[in-house]
């Protein structure tokens, strides 16, 4: 996701000095910018992270979950359906930070209640920084044990139940603050990170979080480096999803060059997916409660699913995510309807999201009383 915690340095570079536009960073900890909103009201949206928005809060009208009638005829169910399980990406201006003050692991209780309702994947962010130190060589040097210890135990716990763990390394292909433009350093921590789950035939490797400003082949050539150092761990049955520039966003899959470069990408296990994002709201950032329209979603992953199947490639929707209201739930199922009839072509998506630290933000999913549980969550199951 690009916004709420990765974005909030770009969104306030973007706003104006004397005050904050709409959908700019107002406060949080650690924020030392300008707190006063243009046009909007400062909402905190979790510690770190609060933000201008022209509502107080999004839109609360109940939404009915959608029957049969909502995506009629031939229907291919997700292989892949579930949420994504935040938190081990927080604080990341704080490196390497202390567990249970800047950052936190999903808590088992969220991930059961996930399994209960039907749901079987969760993709789980966190910090290549914590993983790979830069003090203590950054990727060409040792992992850090205690955090890679807590993604292990977390992945173990999900897939000990028959779930299925995405390892997400949440960077955005920046590293300590710079770009990674190293194909071999990138293959060789990747060859690296697979090594400890290559006997754990649940977990799928999501080899880098929404690259941008980076050009698309660029792009390619470091997640086709990863492939292949994935498959040199030995890790050789496992799901491999890459991620494309420009947020890795479907609406603009064919307009970033993604759809130029990744027709090239190759698995010697062919077992390799496209992973997309889409939100639904103005720009598609996930930044706010209201979406374009009701026919938003289907109509943004088109252009996506005709891509795919003319490559004869796999896609997955590892984020997506809308407002709380009867219109973007309406969007919501016209995206994974969409997604539904195209054959196979979708192996599934991944609402944004779980996580125990997200407090009063309008897309939370954590269980009991996330914003999103009461009409996101049955809207969701219907297309289990």
């Amino acid at each position: 996701m690009k916004a709420i915690l990765s974005l909030a340095a770009a969104l306030l570079s973007a706003a104006p000095a004397f005050s904050t536009a709409v959908w700019g960073q107002c406060g949080g900890i650690g924020f030392s910018g300008d707190t006063t909103c243009t046009a909007s009201t400062c909402v905190k949206v979790n510690d770190y992270y609060s933000q201008c928005q022209p509502g107080a809060s999004a839109p609360t009208s109940t939404a009915s979950a959608p029957g049969p009638s909502a995506c009629p005829g031939s229907r291919t169910k997700f292989k892949l359906f579930g949420v994504n399980e935040s938190g081990a990406e927080f604080g990341n201006n704080v490196i390497p930070g202390a567990l249970g003050t800047d950052y936190t692991w999903p808590s088992p209780t969220s991930i059961d209640f996930f399994l209960d309702q039907g749901f079987n994947t969760f993709r789980i962010p966190f910090l290549m920084e914590r993983v790979s130190p830069p003090s203590t060589g950054g990727l060409t040097g040792p992992f850090n044990n205690t955090y890679l210890d807590g993604l292990k135990q977390t992945v173990s716990y999900i897939t000990g139940k028959g779930g299925f763990a995405i390892i997400d390394p949440h960077n955005f292909m920046i590293f300590n603050g710079a770009t990674i433009t190293s194909t071999s350093q990138f293959q060789a921590w990747w060859q690296k990170l697979a090594a400890e789950f290559k006997t754990n035939n649940n977990v799928i490797f999501d080899l880098m979080n929404e690259p941008h400003d980076i050009p698309a082949q660029t792009v390619f050539q470091l997640m086709q480096a990863a492939v292949n150092g994935v498959r040199a761990s030995g890790a050789t049955s496992q799901l491999i999803l890459v991620e494309g520039t420009s947020w890795t966003g479907a609406w603009t899959w064919t307009t970033s060059g993604n759809s130029d470069a990744f027709g090239a990408i190759t698995d010697p296990n062919n077992n390799v997916a496209i992973q997309m994002h889409q939100y639904l709201d103005s720009d598609g950032s996930g930044t706010s409660p209201t979406c374009v329209s009701s026919t938003i979603g289907a109509e943004r992953l088109q252009a996506a699913t005709q891509w795919l199947q003319q490559k004869g490639l796999k896609g997955f929707l590892g984020e997506i995510g809308t407002g709380n209201n009867t219109q973007c739930v309406t969007a919501l199922q016209g995206a994974l309807c969409e997604m539904q009839q195209a054959g196979g072509t979708w192996l599934g998506a991944l609402w944004w999201a779980a996580g125990p630290w997200w407090g009063d933000y309008y897309q939370s999913i954590e269980p009991p009383n996330g914003d999103a549980i009461t009409n996101i969550l049955p809207a969701l199951k219907a297309f289990l």
